[in-house]
């Protein structure tokens, strides 16, 4: 792959080599990789008619879909550069982000284009709009006529693109803080599909159900089809199973991403119902750490020799780590005051483990490393690796740390140890630490310990006060929904299980949560700083009731 700049030039080899294979099966629409690759220059001399070009920030609001894929690879190919924000972050959050982005045009379907309108996106820089909506947009370009217009063109002229020139805007779905634009090269979408390939051996000619759209964009490098379930794709945890299942034994499936809760979900239903999955070969679930009981539960559903796949990355590096389940149930998951195992780090791939600290750090030195098995923060770099966000100069002061002139280290804000194996061990986020007096405790294993309890679903410890002396707090939410209140004995059954390690000792302050606030994207990494918010406010309540004589 490597002799290709970007993976609109993939999609130009596989339309040549295997031009009658699938690229996409929709519920209602199958298209070759050779029809895809004909439509995205097609879509590309239409997109130039109106005014796109090569350096133009474009923000792309479309459903997973044929369009979907034809408009980004004609965006790609013509040179410009993609802006991708995930819509199910909340309305101030969107506007914000699209703000940031200065795009100057905007390609969405009919809800996002009213959005867009009313709610003032984009008000400032959008100056270039197309709707793929059935209901014409006034001062858009409809897709139907783009396609038209670029029919009836001839041939497609194309500057060259380089390796380093960007490709996309890729917002962070902020379950940390607020989002953050993240500068895609051509460099970094190529080495990711690479990676993903050479790790997971995925073979050309394989089918995978895409829930998550961004990772069809490499798809055609490895020469894989692609199927679109039908879901909310921005509420993965709510899908119906049923339309997952379907299209994976209906199209015979061979590789699938999911999120945690997505497995879950699917999981769950599938078990109940002595459902099979035979023909997948591999599983890829990410965005948060995946429980050995999701993990056993899915595996299941597979053959022996499928495997679930857990690996590590973030918006700004991805992949980083990898594990199989096998390695999971049979020891790592075990151990659950170790952390979360998030494998051995991939083949050129970079890391080293750092000193904690909140302090920005300006350029890299040997002597920040800390001792092997030492917990401290993430560091890793290749080009894989995103070097800047956008526009964010104090975020990129925290993030990035500096070398010579062509590397770029990026903080993942995420804390862990290397074990004797060379395995990478997660225990939360720095952020998320809580220390108390000169003891600092990690959330992951301290919350490993405590989801062992066979009633709960997932815990989920926080800090309430200043950073130098908190209240570990341990929020808790139920398998059983329906008894999600708890009991005096359940509350003592869970706190009794941190008496027995040194690390949760401290932990002594239980409350028991409906459903924990999540992620947009994954809708599986827990936005521990909202739950510190709400423990602040329920253990004040306690406490004034406990005055007044109110229980």
């Amino acid at each position: 792959m490597s002799d290709f700049v970007s993976i609109a030039d993939h999609l130009s080899r596989v339309a040549i080599e295997e031009p009658c294979q699938a690229a996409l099966i929709t519920r209602d629409r199958t298209i070759s990789f050779a029809e895809l690759a004909a439509e995205s220059n097609v879509c590309a001399r239409g997109l130039q008619c109106i005014g796109l070009r090569r350096g133009m920030r474009t923000i792309l609001m479309v459903q997973p879909s044929a369009e979907f894929l034809i408009v980004t690879f004609a965006l790609i190919k013509i040179g410009a550069v993609l802006v991708l924000v995930d819509p199910g972050m909340g309305r101030s959050k969107l506007k914000k982000c699209l703000a940031e982005s200065e795009a100057e045009a905007f390609i969405g379907i009919t809800a996002a284009h009213l959005a867009r309108v009313v709610l003032g996106w984009g008000r400032d820089t959008v100056r270039t709009c197309v709707t793929l909506g059935s209901l014409p947009i006034f001062g858009a370009s409809s897709y139907k006529r783009l396609m038209r217009w670029g029919r009836t063109e001839e041939g497609l002229s194309l500057d060259p693109i380089a390796p380093d020139d960007p490709a996309a805007i890729v917002f962070t779905s902020g379950s940390t803080g607020s989002p953050k634009g993240v500068l895609y090269t051509h460099q970094m979408f190529c080495s990711q599909a690479t990676l993903l390939q050479d790790q997971f051996q995925i073979a050309p000619g394989e089918v995978d159900l895409a829930t998550f759209p961004l990772f069809a964009l490499f798809n055609p490098a490895m020469q894989v089809t692609t199927v679109f379930p039908q879901m909310d794709f921005s509420r993965p945890g709510r899908v119906d199973p049923r339309k997952i299942i379907e299209p994976i034994n209906f199209h015979r499936v061979t590789h699938m991403f999911g999120s945690p809760t997505l497995l879950d979900r699917v999981g769950r239903y599938a078990a109940e119902r002595t459902i099979k999955l035979p023909s997948l070969r591999r599983v890829l679930s990410a965005g948060a750490p995946v429980s050995p009981r999701i993990l056993e539960r899915f595996q299941r559903l597979l053959t022996r020799d499928a495997v679930v796949h857990t690996p590590y990355g973030a918006t700004e590096a991805l992949p980083v780590c990898s594990i199989s389940s096998r390695e999971i149930l049979d020891e790592t998951g075990k151990k659950p005051e170790k952390g979360v195992c998030v494998g051995r780090v991939l083949e050129g791939v970079n890391m080293a483990i750092i000193k904690i600290t909140d302090e920005s750090i300006d350029r890299w030195s040997e002597d920040l490393r800390v001792s092997q098995g030492e917990i401290g923060e993430l560091v890793v770099w290749g080009p894989n690796v995103s070097s800047t966000y956008l526009g964010r100069s104090e975020a990129n002061k925290q993030a990035k740390i500096y070398g010579d002139e062509t590397r770029v280290r990026h903080r993942m804000g995420d804390l862990g140890y290397q074990d004797k194996k060379g395995r990478i061990w997660l225990c939360g986020r720095k952020s998320q630490r809580v220390e108390v007096g000169h003891k600092m405790l990690f959330t992951i294993p301290c919350e490993g310990i405590f989801n062992q309890h066979s009633e709960v679903r997932r815990t989920a410890m926080v800090g309430i006060g200043n950073r130098s002396n908190q209240l570990p707090v341990l929020c808790v939410e139920l398998e059983d929904s329906k008894k999600w209140k708890g009991s005096q004995r359940l509350r003592e059954e869970i706190l009794d299980l941190g008496t027995v390690h040194s690390q949760t000792r401290p932990i002594r302050t239980l409350l028991f949560h409906r459903m924990f606030p999540v992620d947009v994207r994954h809708n599986a990494k827990i936005f521990r700083e909202q739950l510190a918010i709400w423990a602040e406010g329920q253990l004040t309540k306690s406490s004034f009731g406990q005055r007044s004589g109110k229980n």
